[in-house]
């Protein structure tokens, strides 16, 4: 059976903060447990396959990348500005929010 690494791409960013690979990982780890609520992280690195499907599946060049809700937020600058902007609550909010 053939592989189907978009579909595995989708259904992980719907959704390792242990041991991040570089420190832009470190600080997005850190700025999203900031916030007190769990979230999903994937190893992509580990799955060099994978590693490479994730930047085009979001046509973002590096990584880590960040989505809130199913939704590409971007890396970790992003990140960090939309967290000083206050942009980040409000989507984790809807983002968890039922229905």
């Amino acid at each position: 059976m053939a592989r189907d690494i978009d579909e595995e791409i989708r259904k992980e960013v719907k959704g390792t903060a242990v041991a991040p690979r570089c420190g832009f990982s470190a600080a997005a780890v850190e700025l999203l447990r900031s916030y007190g609520i769990p979230f999903k992280d994937v190893d992509v690195q580990a799955d060099p396959e994978k590693w490479q499907a994730v930047k085009t599946y979001s046509d973002w060049p590096t990584i880590p990348q960040i989505y809130i809700g199913g939704e590409f937020i971007g890396g970790c600058d992003i990140l960090r500005d939309m967290h000083a902007r206050g942009e980040i609550a409000p989507l984790l909010e809807k983002a968890l929010s039922p229905g």
